[in-house]
């Protein structure tokens, strides 16, 4: 009776069994928000349209033997790709880019950090695996196929439909798809992870060869924007407050605002960055939102000394390392200031050592600095309160005025704090991640307070001015159940999420007495000319894309690299249009007609983010500023 049954080619099961793995990570696994029943079938569909133009290609293998084990490596090697894409979205709720894979040196500095991204049950996603494997030995002769030639140009044409047709729902769904590369949870929901790999290193050979074909031609029109759209010809009130001071910037890991002046179990979580808010002698700016993308810690620098847009892929710290710039150290050294760093890690970490030269830094105080061991040491590396302290010798032996840079380390994930450590205790919710969180931006707070006292001790305090910056987020989108437990909401919407992004931002002048907490919207873009001003410096025939945070005409909103932005009204995430204030959707409008239509506001500022992020992607991508003579651009101040 069994001899009756039809014969199912392995390649057949294999895509079955691979295209229901895949569909059960993207809907389950993945964070993925479906909006429409389009999206489920296209969801739905696109694992196995990929899973089946991979496998039939065992067809055009004439023996079994060949077959079988083209069809148990391909089936390991792709559970590989989605396995390696899933533990990377645990981290950042993102998917893995080829310019990210050029970072690889940094996964060495992972160690823990990756091992909590690991789940029990994540061995089950290999089931179908040892099912291919263990069939393709056992019942090769069985499971293989023998086509004529019209048989395998069919499987590869059925394939090859299958996929058109794929593409061809994914456009209905989201017009312009593929010209939107920077939204990658589109392209993986309406294409799949394979076919968006694909797509990603076709886009990776088109940006490597956009340096070689740039001849400058693409600057009169960038420099014609910044001009008319960006800069601003007034000057704030506190311009040149600083000048000659000390500037000594803080970069604090993994800072959110939620944290500011806010509780857990009735238990202050910031004591002295919230006194910051209430210092006379502070700016606070409480929407201040991270605008970093796969680089993160070095995407934040990207923006602080440059004012420029890091890439949707990748970090450029690792892809345009060697690039020309005109950041604010390089500026800082043309005003004989001395430029450093200090940071204890590797060197090599985020490219670091390459990029700084670029930048314009004259030393980096890296981890050989610095006596790390075990006893001072909290996950990442040695603690904030060492560090500070440590580099406190290096920082009184700098010649003045300086722009220092300190990078924090203890404040990140995983978030880990020894109890002999922890003068806060733990949240209690379903994220460790979160639970951990509060103690780590505990200890990061004490090491600052500490800081300040140690630079007051020192002498340097009073002729310096001291900035305070998140870098950027700390609890990602996978911890949105136990965010919403913490902040007593249902739930996190698109919405909340965006006002997540904000990160603190202080700006600290010692002797001033007129400082007070700044609600404009603005970003960490902003900080490179108002530092800049401050400072006395001009930024006259600069070209950036932020705005001094304390001139009255700038452009009304910030944008993210994924093309959403918050403005002075409105909040644009997902394609959705809310009003900023309320977090109300725009709502739908009757025309003279009774007909329901919606008007979006938020669409001329869209199109000029997209414009403005192009613009800036143009700039990296072409070493555009090799063409560009910036010696006369900050000769007066």
């Amino acid at each position: 009776m069994n001899s009756k049954l039809p014969k199912i080619p392995l390649f057949i099961i294999a895509t079955i069994l691979f295209g229901i793995k895949t569909y059960i990570i993207y809907r389950f696994l993945f964070n993925i928000e479906i909006e429409n029943a389009m999206q489920e079938l296209i969801l739905a569909i696109n694992p196995f349209v990929s899973a089946f133009l991979i496998f039939a290609i065992s067809v055009w293998l004439r023996k079994p033997s060949s077959q079988m084990k083209f069809l148990r490596y391909t089936a390991l090697i792709g559970s590989l790709i989605l396995y390696f894409n899933l533990v990377f979205y645990r981290s950042f709720t993102d998917f893995i880019t080829i310019p990210q894979l050029l970072q690889a040196s940094n996964m060495g500095d992972l160690g823990s950090s990756i091992l909590t991204l690991l789940e029990f049950y994540d061995v089950l996603l290999f089931a179908d695996v040892a099912i291919i494997w263990y069939l393709s030995r056992k019942k090769s002769e069985l499971l293989s196929v023998s086509y004529p030639k019209s048989g395998r140009v069919f499987a590869l044409a059925m394939s090859l439909m299958l996929l058109a047709g794929n593409f061809f729902l994914a456009e209905m769904e989201r017009p312009q798809l593929f010209t939107r590369a920077f939204d990658r949870e589109y392209l993986v929901k309406n294409i799949g992870i394979f076919n968006y790999h694909i797509y990603d290193l076709a886009l990776h050979s088109k940006v490597k060869s956009q340096k070689v074909f740039a001849d400058g031609n693409e600057l009169p029109e960038i420099k014609e924007y910044v001009n008319t759209k960006v800069q601003s010809d007034k000057k704030s009130p506190l311009y040149g407050i600083a000048e000659d001071k000390n500037l000594i910037f803080i970069s604090a890991e993994s800072m959110q605002s939620f944290v500011i002046n806010n509780k857990m179990k009735g238990e202050v979580i910031t004591p002295f960055l919230n006194s910051l808010t209430k210092d006379d002698s502070t700016f606070y700016f409480k929407n201040f939102y991270h605008q970093t993308q796969q680089g993160k810690t070095s995407d934040s620098e990207f923006l602080l000394e440059n004012s420029l847009y890091p890439l949707s892929r990748g970090a450029v710290f690792f892809t345009h390392g060697q690039n020309e710039y005109h950041a604010l150290p390089e500026i800082l050294n043309q005003e004989d200031y001395y430029t450093s760093v200090f940071h204890s890690n590797n060197k090599s970490f985020w490219n670091r050592d390459q990029m700084y030269k670029s930048l314009g830094y004259d030393h980096f105080y890296g981890e050989k600095a610095y006596e790390v061991t075990k006893k001072n040491s909290i996950g990442w590396g040695l603690e904030d309160k060492a560090f500070f302290e440590q580099s406190m010798k290096y920082l009184q032996g700098q010649k003045e005025p300086f722009y220092s840079k300190f990078i924090t380390l203890t404040n990140h994930f995983p978030f880990e704090m020894p109890k002999d450590k922890a003068s806060i205790g733990k949240f209690d919710s379903n994220s460790s991640t979160l639970n951990n969180y509060f103690q780590t931006v505990r200890y990061t707070d004490e090491a600052l307070k500490k800081f300040f006292n140690q630079l007051k001790e020192s002498g340097l305090y009073k002729d310096s001015i001291i900035v305070i910056m998140g870098d950027h987020y700390g609890i990602s989108e996978n911890h949105n159940k136990a965010m919403a437990k913490y902040l007593d909401k249902d739930e996190i919407t698109p919405y909340d999420h965006v006002q997540l992004q904000r990160v603190p931002l202080f700006i600290h002048i010692p002797g001033y007495d007129k400082g007070k907490v700044m609600s404009e919207v603005s970003g960490q873009i902003d900080l490179k000319p108002t530092l800049l001003h401050m400072l006395g410096v001009s930024t006259k025939n600069d070209i950036y894309f932020g705005n001094d945070l304390f001139v009255d005409d700038r452009k009304d909103f910030i944008a993210f690299r994924n093309g959403d932005f918050v403005s002075d009204k409105y909040v644009s995430t997902g394609g959705v249009c809310y009003q900023r204030q309320s977090g109300e959707p725009v709502n739908k409008n009757e025309n003279k007609n009774g007909e329901k239509e919606t008007k979006n506001p938020c669409r001329p500022i869209a199109e000029q983010v997209e414009r403005e992020l192009g613009y800036s992607d143009d700039i990296i991508y072409g070493d555009l500023f090799r063409f560009v003579d910036f010696s006369k651009s900050n000769n007066n101040k």
